[in-house]
C-alpha cells in the first residue's frame, strides 16, 4: 500500500471547499460536486467503471473473475458539515481507492466484483436529513420525505437536484436488490475519544445509535424590553431555555444507557437586544443504542413542552423530522474482523457508535460492518480533527485484508489461480 499516494489524493480532495474555517463541502453544492468529479476521475484512472445514480451516489466497479457473483462493496462519503475537519468520511473513500490501486499494483484479481461507493448527502448539515444516499440505496427514502426540504438560504433540495441533473422524482431508481451486494464495509474515523484513550488501533463497531430529531417552534409575544414588566412577558427564548435544560436532565438520567440529547439549533427572533423574543425555532437530536432509553428521553421532552406551554403561556409546535432505530452490525463480519486483527496483531476494541453512518442503512438490506480508527483528542466536525497517517494505514490495510477475505483472490501477480473457498 502506497501511503504517500493515499495522502496526496486525500490532501487534493480537501482543496475542494467553500470559504470559511476548515472544510465546507456541503451536500449538493458546487464545491461538493467538483470534489465528486475529482474522485470520479481518480476512479476511472484506476480502471473502474463509474456510474452516478438518481440521488448522486457514485458507484465505481472493479470487475471480478465471476461477474455474476454479488459484489463486495465498501466506501463512505465526501460531503461535510459547516467548518469541518479533513478526515470525516473522506478517509473511508480515499482508503478504499488505495485498496483498489494496491490490488492493481499487485496484479490481484478477485472472484467477486468490487464496488467503491461514495454516498451522497451523508451529513444533515444543509437540509436536515442525514445519510440520504444510503437511505435511497436500500429503499428507505420516499419522495415525500424530501420534496419540501430547504436549506437555511431557502434553497430547496428539489431545485438543487435539478441543478446537478438529478431528479427527485426518480429516487426509487437508486434502490438496489438484496442479492446484488454480498457484504459492505465502511472505514471511518471514530469521532470520539475511546480508541485513543484505550490505546487501540481499531474499533470494530457492534451497533450504531439511531437518532430521533425534532423541530420546535416556540411562540410567545415580541415586546419592548424596557416597558414590559417581567410578569407580563411571553418570552419564547426563556421557554426554549427551560425545554433545553429539562431535556439535558432527562438525558443525564439515561447516561448509563449511553443516550444523549442535543439542542443543535436555537434561532431567536426577532433577534434584537431591546426586544423580548417572540419566536424561537429549535432543532433537537436525541440518540442512543437503546430504543427504550431513547423513548424515556423523548417522553420527557413532551412533558417539558407541556410544562412550558402551561407555565409560561407559550405555544409550542413540534414536528418529528427524523426517527431511526439503533442498528446492529453483522455478527459474522464482526467475528471475521476480530480474526483478521488477531492474525495481524492489531489492537482492537468492540464498541458502539454514537454517530450515524451510511453503514447503518446498508445493514438494513446487506451484511454490513463499520470500522473505526482513532481521532486525536476525540475531535470531529471541527477544523482541528486529526488522525495520524500511521493509524490511517492500519485501517486501510485491515480493510484490504478483509475485502480479499470476502471477495476471494482468483489470480495473483504471478498468474497463479486460487481455488475459490
Amino acid at each position: 500500500m502506497d501511503l504517500k499516494r493515499l495522502q496526496n489524493t486525500l490532501n487534493t480532495l480537501n482543496k475542494f471547499t467553500d470559504e470559511g474555517q476548515g472544510i465546507n463541502r456541503l451536500a449538493y453544492t458546487d464545491a461538493e460536486q467538483e470534489a465528486t468529479k475529482y474522485v470520479i476521475g481518480l476512479f476511472k484512472q484506476a480502471g473502474l467503471s463509474v456510474k452516478v445514480d438518481s440521488v448522486g451516489n457514485v458507484i465505481a466497479r472493479r470487475e471480478g473473475a465471476n461477474p455474476d457473483l454479488p459484489v463486495v462493496a465498501f466506501g463512505s462519503h465526501i460531503d461535510s458539515v459547516y467548518e469541518a475537519g479533513e478526515y470525516d468520511g473522506t478517509v473511508g473513500v480515499m482508503a478504499a481507492l488505495e485498496v483498489i490501486r494496491t490490488l492493481n499494483d499487485e496484479g490481484i484479481e478477485t472472484d467477486h466484483p468490487l464496488e467503491l461507493i461514495v454516498f451522497a448527502c451523508e451529513e444533515s448539515a444543509r437540509f436536515g436529513i442525514s445519510t440520504l444516499g444510503s437511505k435511497a440505496m436500500v429503499g428507505l427514502l420516499e419522495e415525500k420525505d424530501i420534496a419540501d426540504l430547504k436549506d437555511k438560504n431557502n434553497l430547496s433540495l428539489s431545485d438543487e437536484f435539478s441543478k446537478y441533473s438529478l431528479n427527485i422524482g426518480e429516487i426509487k431508481k437508486a434502490t438496489r436488490k438484496k442479492e446484488e451486494i454480498a457484504v459492505f464495509f465502511e472505514l471511518h474515523i471514530e469521532q470520539g475519544p475511546v480508541l485513543e484513550s484505550n490505546g487501540k488501533q481499531i474499533g470494530i463497531v457492534t451497533g450504531i445509535a439511531g437518532p430521533t430529531r425534532f423541530r420546535l417552534q416556540i411562540k410567545g409575544q415580541s415586546s419592548h424590553s424596557g416597558t414590559t414588566p417581567m410578569r407580563y412577558r411571553k418570552d419564547a427564548f426563556l421557554g426554549a431555555a427551560e425545554i433545553a435544560l429539562l431535556l439535558e436532565s432527562a438525558a443525564i438520567s439515561e447516561a448509563s444507557e449511553g443516550t444523549v440529547a442535543t439542542v443543535g439549533v436555537c434561532d431567536v427572533k426577532p433577534g434584537a437586544m431591546n426586544v423580548v423574543p417572540g419566536m424561537v425555532e429549535m432543532d433537537i437530536d436525541i440518540r442512543g443504542n437503546s430504543t427504550a432509553s431513547k423513548e424515556v428521553v423523548i417522553n420527557q421532552l413532551y412533558k417539558a413542552i407541556n410544562e412550558v406551554e402551561n407555565n409560561r403561556n407559550l405555544k409550542v409546535n413540534h414536528t418529528k423530522i427524523g426517527d431511526e432505530q439503533p442498528t446492529e452490525m453483522n455478527p459474522d463480519i464482526i467475528r471475521s474482523l476480530e480474526e483478521t486483527c488477531k492474525e495481524n496483531e492489531y489492537s482492537y476494541e468492540l464498541m458502539p457508535s454514537g454517530a450515524g453512518h451510511d453503514a447503518m442503512n446498508m445493514a438494513k438490506l446487506f451484511p454490513s460492518s463499520l470500522l473505526f480508527i482513532p481521532s486525536i483528542n476525540g475531535l470531529s466536525h471541527n477544523p482541528k480533527e486529526y488522525t495520524s497517517w500511521e493509524q490511517i494505514a492500519v485501517g486501510a490495510t485491515l480493510l484490504e485484508k478483509e475485502i480479499l477475505k470476502w471477495a476471494k483472490v482468483y489470480k495473483d501477480i504471478r498468474g497463479e489461480l486460487h481455488e475459490s473457498q
